[in-house]
């Protein structure tokens, strides 16, 4: 990976310095510039949400959800141990809630907990990479929304049932291709 990021950048400046040797200091600058602007603007945004996951897993609210969500967690993983469920638990509110950087340690931590050191993904490892793959929500990205709100978007909440509808769909049709092609691997 670090290859093909060094091949891209190198790729990147050639081809600025082919067309607009002049500014390619200023290009830099603002594309730097931007990125920290962004990330100001999206600070408070990360900060919140990690603050409430915290606060849900030390008040024992994760492990509430974690029965909750066991019967879609089995559905979906098959049987797996109670460190394993409250990643999953986890993972899967924090998607379903749109803030998915929240959701991305506890996914790592959930494959890490089903890895047996084997060398081929497992039935629930492709199917918590499907399930983060096609972006499981029900509330619309609060990520977007906030960025719409920042860039003060007239209408930020107009994304809801449009999101639903990208996700809803996909979601129904990966967990049934998955479903139907691990049914098939293990004829």
């Amino acid at each position: 990976m670090n290859k093909i990021w060094t091949i891209v950048s190198i790729a990147s400046i050639a081809i600025l310095l082919w067309i607009d040797p002049g500014n390619i200091v200023a290009h830099m600058n603002n594309a730097a510039a931007g990125t920290v602007s962004l990330m100001i603007r999206l600070l408070p945004l990360y900060a919140v949400w990690m603050g409430m996951m915290g606060i849900a897993e030390r008040s024992g609210l994760t492990e509430k959800l974690a029965r909750l969500l066991r019967p879609s967690i089995k559905f979906l993983f098959g049987e797996v141990d109670e460190r394993t469920s409250r990643f999953l638990s986890i993972n899967m509110s924090a998607n379903i809630l749109g803030i998915g950087s929240a959701a991305t340690p506890a996914g790592i931590s959930a494959i890490a907990c089903m890895d047996k050191g084997g060398e081929v993904a497992t039935d629930a490892m492709i199917m918590l990479t499907v399930l983060n793959s096609v972006g499981m929500q029900l509330i619309p990205s609060a990520t977007i929304i906030s960025l719409r709100q920042a860039f003060d978007s007239a209408a930020p909440f107009d994304i809801i049932i449009p999101t639903l509808i990208a996700t809803v769909i996909p979601l129904i049709f990966s967990v049934a291709a998955v479903k139907i092609l691990q049914a098939k691997v293990k004829r």
